[in-house]
């Protein structure tokens, strides 16, 4: 009888093996198809930067990039030392080498960072360009072991000043938008882009956006936000409406979601509809943040086909976090998350559909003219009608070799009624925390070879849950 229930047991996991590997066929095919070919080097220095940190260098280095992308491309480079610039923009054959000795200094001067058009946070509108950007261009690599220093203490002051004076006026929901703070790393519409082995720190907000791109490599590249203090929204990697992407051999600190998948916000990410799909997160340690992996809260044009695997989270808020809105809409499937260890997390799998309600649902407070109102206050503030387009979708999320220490909860899954969290599936999944959690308006759960030990001895409180074994 044991015997039977052994094969039984192989042919499970040999059966779930081969579906898997028929749903991830797609997986070799992620990541920059082409690396920059010259190895012409041309030096910022050539140009009249400074290595000093004081000086303002934007103007130099930006001639370099242009120099080296108008004579077919090569390594731009920086003899050692500390370069304070502004917003610089890499362009097409062009590898920027930020070297172990160099250390990449941003301006505290918003003014050094001139708005373009973009999107953040799920909404396009004017935004400050970020320190180094790489906007509708073809085959650019940023690589070398050396350091990129946002700056960003100055921004993160301005930002919660402005919460104090927002939050009482009811606009909590509008001053991330109105606080204009630059990213660090932006690649805007742009196909085969390299970032490799680079360390940045303390970013003005998220750290590394991948908006409206396809077939990018990130490689080995680290995250150090909570230097001099706690930066807000700093992101680590917001993967934004991209597809074909890989990250990989990365390590985050930060204060926000460290891996994050974002498709637009409300009426304006509907009207956008460009999903996040096909994306490799593989080998990585998030230490502190808000998720390990987080799909969300912008989910308007869909996340789909997703593989995060050999993953850490070591103190993280969160492991597995999808959340949504009701005014958000678009479909969260397919998603692969295996081979992960988390320690001393809060919830090991946060799952929710009505996510930051002073955030995420605009209203606009008596006394204010909408005529008059700025274009990103309208967009958040346009309904979406009918209001079912609104409403969000979690289905087909496979879990599988999970091993969970010190979590608070376990699961805190909460999906609606007219939307219930479909077809999850955890395999092997193994979490020891303070309490189990609960799962609401869920169906086709199914768990195998898994199991919660609480500390409180509570086992998931389900509630309108079709959780089977």
């Amino acid at each position: 009888m044991k015997l039977l229930r052994y094969s039984f047991f192989l042919l499970f996991i040999a059966a779930y093996t081969v579906n898997a590997q028929t749903r991830l066929h797609w997986v070799q095919k992620v990541g920059a198809k082409q690396y920059p070919s010259k190895t012409t080097v041309w030096y910022v220095n050539d140009n009249g930067a400074t290595n000093d940190g004081n000086t303002l260098n934007t103007i130099a280095i930006q001639k370099t990039i242009d120099q080296c992308s108008a004579k077919g491309g090569g390594i731009v480079s920086f003899k050692p030392g500390r370069y304070l610039t502004g917003s610089i923009f890499l362009k097409k054959n062009v590898c920027l080498s930020i070297d172990q000795g160099v250390e990449l200094l941003g301006s505290q001067n918003i003014k050094d960072y001139p708005e373009i058009d973009t999107r953040v946070a799920g909404i396009e509108m004017k935004w400050p360009a970020a320190l180094i950007n790489i906007d509708r261009q073809t085959n650019v690599a940023i690589t070398g072991k050396g350091l990129v220093n946002a700056q960003g203490k100055p921004f993160w002051d301005i930002y919660r000043k402005m919460r104090s004076e927002y939050d009482p006026k009811g606009l909590r929901w509008i001053v991330d938008y109105d606080a204009k703070r630059p990213r660090t790393l932006l690649v805007s519409n742009s196909v085969d882009v390299t970032i490799k082995n680079i360390t940045l720190q303390q970013a003005g907000f998220w750290t590394v956006q991948l908006l409206y791109s396809k077939q990018v490599t990130v490689d080995g590249i680290t995250i150090r936000n909570n230097v001099d203090g706690h930066g807000p929204s700093t992101d680590g990697i917001d993967i934004d409406s991209s597809s074909w992407i890989l990250v990989q051999n990365c390590d985050i600190d930060c204060n926000d979601d460290d891996f994050c998948l974002k498709a637009g916000r409300d009426w304006d990410g509907l009207r956008v509809n460009k999903p996040t799909e096909y994306i490799v997160i593989r080998k990585c340690i998030s230490r502190a943040g808000a998720g390990l992996l987080t799909c969300g809260s912008e989910t308007s044009g869909g996340i789909r086909h997703v593989l995060a695997t050999d993953l850490t989270g070591n103190g993280t808020s969160n492991g597995l976090n999808i959340k949504s809105a009701i005014t958000r809409g678009g479909t969260v499937e397919d998603i692969h998350f295996t081979n992960i260890t988390m320690n001393g997390v809060g919830t090991a799998f946060q799952i929710t559909m009505n996510w930051n309600p002073s955030y995420s649902y605009s209203k606009l407070p008596d006394g204010y003219n909408e005529a008059t109102l700025p274009d990103h206050w309208k967009k958040i503030l346009h309904k979406v009608e009918p209001v079912e387009k609104g409403i969000p979708h979690f289905k087909d999320v496979y879990i599988s070799n999970i091993k969970v220490t010190g979590a608070k909860k376990a699961i805190n899954a909460i999906g609606l009624k007219e939307s219930t969290l479909q077809n999850f599936h955890f395999n092997q999944v193994n979490i020891e925390a303070v309490t189990a959690g609960d799962v609401q308006f869920a169906q086709g759960w199914k768990w195998k070879n898994s199991q919660i030990t609480s500390q409180d001895n509570t086992k998931l409180n389900l509630n309108e849950a079709g959780v089977g074994q």
